[in-house]
C-alpha cells in the first residue's frame, strides 16, 4: 500500500509540475499572439491615418489595463496612451522595420504598479518614417490563474491520495485475504488428503484464475500419486512371485545333503531368475521414461530389416504360421528401442494367435505404418487405450505365473511417443486381432521395392504355447475354427 500512495504522489507532483508549465506557456503565447495583432492594427492604423491624426488613447484597450507608445528608432517616445509614460516600457526593444519582439518586465516606469507587464515592439515605416510600436498588456491575470491552480493541486493532492491509499487498503487487502485463504488451504493439502480441493471465488480475475490453475495442478498430483502407489504395489506384487519360487526352492535344496535337487531344480531357478531380470529391465526402462524421458541414439534405420529380424526369428522358435508383406522403408530413430517395439508386439501376436501371424509395411503419407495381425480373439474396444497401461491385463483367468507383467505395450508406447509417433490396438476387416505401428519418415527416405523375396519360406505348424505377452489370450485352437474367412493374402511376399 505504501508503495502505491509513494507512487500515486510522485505521479501527482510530476503531472503538476507539468500542468503548470504548460497552462502558464499557454496562456503567456496566447497573450503574446494577441498583442502582436494589436500592434500591427495601432501600425496599419498609423499608416493609414498619419500620425497627427492617431490618438493612442483611445486606441488603448484601458479596460485589460493596455498602454500603447510609438518610438523613433532611437527610443525617443513619439505618442503615448498615458502621459505619464515619457518613456519606453521596454528599453532596448526596438526591432527593425517589419520585425517583432516580445520581453516580460516586471513592472512598468512611472506607473504605480508592480504588475508584470509583456511589452511586444513591432516596426514599420509610415509616410517615409521608420517607427516602433510598443504595446503592453498585464499579465497578472495569467499569473493569478497559474497560482489558483497550483493551490488546488497542493491542496487536492493529499486528499487524492487519501483516497488511493484507502482504495488500495481495501481492494489489495481483500485480495491479499483471498490469496492468504487459498495459501493455508495448500498448506494443509497433504500427501494423505490429495482429494481435497480449494475454494474458486467467483472474482472473475486473476485470483480465480491462480485457485483453478492450483486445483489443476492438484489433480496431475493427485493422478500422480494414483499411479506411483499402483506401480509400486504392482511392481512389488510382481516380484514377489519369482521371489517366492526362489525362496522355497533354496529352502528345498538346502536341505538336501546330495545336493541333487540343485541340479533337478536349476531349469526353474534360471527361469525365475530370467523372469525377474526381465521385470527390473522393463521397470528401469519406465522409470528412466518417468525420470528425463527415453535417451534415444537415433540414426537411420531400415525398418524392413528389424521386421524380418524379427520374422525368421519367429519362424524359427514356433509354428504358428507367419505370412509377411515387406516394403523396404527407412527411417530416423533407435534401432534398439524400435526392434524392442517390434518384438514386444510380435511376441504378443504370437503368443495369442490361432495359428497365423500376418506382418505388413507400408510407407504413404510420410509415415511408416506396421501392421502385425494375428487371427486370435479380438481386444475389446472398450480396452484398446487400456491396454498400453502400466500392469493391465485383459486375461483375469492367466496366472502371473505364466502371463507376462503387463509392462511391453506400456514400454512400446513410451517408445513410440519418444519417436514422435504412436502404437494402437484395432481389428482387421477379416475379425483378426491388428496392432498399427506408425512412425514419421520423410518422403525422400522411403524406399520402394515391390520385387518378392523368397528367402523366407512360409512354415506351417500347429500352435504351441509361449512365454505370454500382454494381450488377452485365448485358449489354443486350430486356426480359423470358428469358421472366419483369413485375409487376402494374393500377391503377398512369402
Amino acid at each position: 500500500m505504501v508503495s502505491a500512495v509513494l507512487v500515486v504522489g510522485a505521479a501527482l507532483l510530476a503531472g503538476g509540475g507539468l500542468l503548470l508549465v504548460l497552462l502558464q506557456s499557454a496562456l503567456i503565447n496566447t497573450t503574446q499572439v494577441s498583442l502582436d495583432e494589436r500592434a500591427r492594427d495601432v501600425a496599419l492604423l498609423v499608416q493609414q491615418s498619419g500620425l497627427d491624426r492617431t490618438d493612442l488613447e483611445v486606441t488603448a484597450d484601458l479596460e485589460h489595463g493596455e498602454r500603447i507608445q510609438l518610438l523613433t528608432p532611437n527610443g525617443t517616445v513619439v505618442q503615448s496612451s498615458d502621459t505619464r509614460l515619457t518613456v519606453p516600457m521596454a528599453p532596448g526593444l526596438l526591432p527593425a522595420t517589419g520585425q517583432s519582439i516580445s520581453r516580460r518586465v516586471p513592472e512598468i516606469p512611472a506607473l504605480d504598479s508592480d504588475d508584470d507587464v509583456l511589452v511586444v515592439g513591432y516596426g514599420f515605416s509610415a509616410h517615409g518614417r521608420n517607427l516602433i510600436v510598443q504595446i503592453g498588456r498585464p499579465v497578472q491575470i495569467q499569473a493569478d490563474t497559474i497560482r489558483t491552480v497550483g493551490w488546488f493541486l497542493l491542496g487536492g493532492g493529499p486528499l487524492l491520495l487519501g483516497v488511493v491509499a484507502i482504495a488500495t487498503w481495501v481492494l489489495v487487502g481483500r485480495s491479499l485475504r483471498t490469496v492468504d485463504r487459498i495459501t493455508t488451504q495448500v498448506s494443509r493439502i497433504g500427501g494423505r488428503s490429495l482429494d481435497e480441493r480449494i475454494e474458486v471465488p467467483r472474482t472473475a480475475d486473476e485470483i480465480e484464475h491462480l485457485a483453478r490453475t492450483m486445483n489443476s495442478m492438484l489433480d496431475r498430483l493427485q493422478a500422480s500419486d494414483r499411479a506411483q502407489k499402483a506401480f509400486v504395489s504392482d511392481a512389488s506384487h510382481e516380484l514377489r512371485s519369482p521371489l517366492s519360487t526362489l525362496m522355497v526352492t533354496s529352502e528345498i535344496a538346502s536341505k538336501d545333503p546330495t545336493g541333487k535337487t540343485w541340479l533337478e531344480m536349476g531349469d526353474l531357478i534360471d527361469s525365475e531368475v530370467s523372469r525377474m531380470q526381465s521385470l527390473v529391465d522393463d521397470l528401469l526402462t519406465l522409470a528412466k521414461v518417468d525420470a528425463n524421458g527415453l535417451m534415444l541414439r537415433r540414426e537411420e534405420v531400415d525398418l524392413d530389416d528389424l521386421l524380418q529380424n524379427e520374422i525368421r526369428r519367429l519362424r524359427a522358435a514356433s509354428r504358428v504360421r507367419v505370412r509377411a508383406r515387406i516394403q523396404p522403408v527407412r527411417a530416423v530413430g533407435d534401432p534398439d528401442r524400435l526392434a524392442q517395439v517390434i518384438r514386444n508386439v510380435v511376441d504378443n501376436a504370437r503368443l495369442h494367435s490361432r495359428g497365423q501371424v500376418a506382418i505388413t509395411l507400408t510407407a504413404e503419407d510420410g509415415l511408416a505404418r506396421i501392421l502385425i495381425d494375428n487371427d486370435g480373439l479380438v481386444i475389446p474396444e472398450a480396452d484398446r487405450q487400456r491396454i498400453f497401461e502400466r500392469f493391465v491385463r485383459l486375461d483375469d483367468d492367466r496366472s502371473r505365473d505364466s502371463g507376462g507383467s503387463g509392462l511391453g505395450l506400456a514400454i512400446s508406447s513410451a517408445i513410440m511417443a519418444a519417436h514422435d509417433g504412436r502404437i494402437s490396438a484395432a481389428e482387421t476387416d477379416q475379425g483378426w486381432c491388428r496392432f498399427v505401428i506408425e512412425l514419421p519418415i520423410s518422403t525422400d527416405q522411403i524406399k520402394i521395392d515391390d520385387q518378392d523375396d523368397d528367402d523366407h519360406p512360409e512354415v506351417d505348424h500347429e500352435p504351441v504355447d509361449h512365454e505370454p505377452g500382454d494381450q488377452a489370450r485365448p485358449t489354443p485352437e486350430p486356426a480359423n475354427r470358428d469358421g472366419r474367412s483369413s485375409p487376402d493374402w494374393s500377391g503377398v511376399r512369402r
